[in-house]
């Protein structure tokens, strides 16, 4: 008397969505995957496109928002894709698909507006904020 069903093949199971509730369950994704991003959606985009491959931390530093939500909406819709981070192995990176890229009509992120322009200034900006840290590490406590 629920949605989801025991599905049982040999030594495997998996739970499933039972039948009756399937048209209902197909109805919610489609919702989900056709509402509009939103600005929230749009901003966490291109930091992904922008920044990415990049962890949800940053992702979130960046925004100063929990950007869980809008991170697995993006996936659903398959605009990023989840992969391993080789620093980190219990932390994952997030990047674009080749799907997004198909929808935007670009071959690769250089394609992207002002790509080159933009993440020179992250680099910069990121080597600037290294620095001062590094500086600040350094400097004795004063009284």
């Amino acid at each position: 008397n629920r949605g989801i069903r025991l599905i049982n093949n040999g030594d495997k199971v998996a739970l499933g969505t039972a039948p009756e509730v399937g048209e209902l369950i197909e109805a919610l994704t489609k919702e989900e995957i056709t509402k509009d991003l939103g600005k929230a959606g749009l901003e966490t985009l291109s930091i992904i496109l922008y920044r990415g491959p990049i962890t949800r931390k940053e992702i979130d530093y960046i925004r100063g928002v929990n950007s869980t939500f809008i991170i697995r909406n993006l996936s659903i819709r398959g605009l990023v894709e989840k992969i391993s981070d080789p620093k980190n192995l219990r932390s994952f990176l997030y990047k674009p698909t080749i799907d997004l890229f198909a929808l935007l009509g670009i071959e690769n992120l250089e394609k992207l507006p002002e790509y080159s322009n933009i993440k020179k200034e992250i680099e910069d900006f990121q080597n600037k904020k290294e620095s001062l840290e590094t500086h600040l590490e350094t400097q004795p406590l004063s009284e």
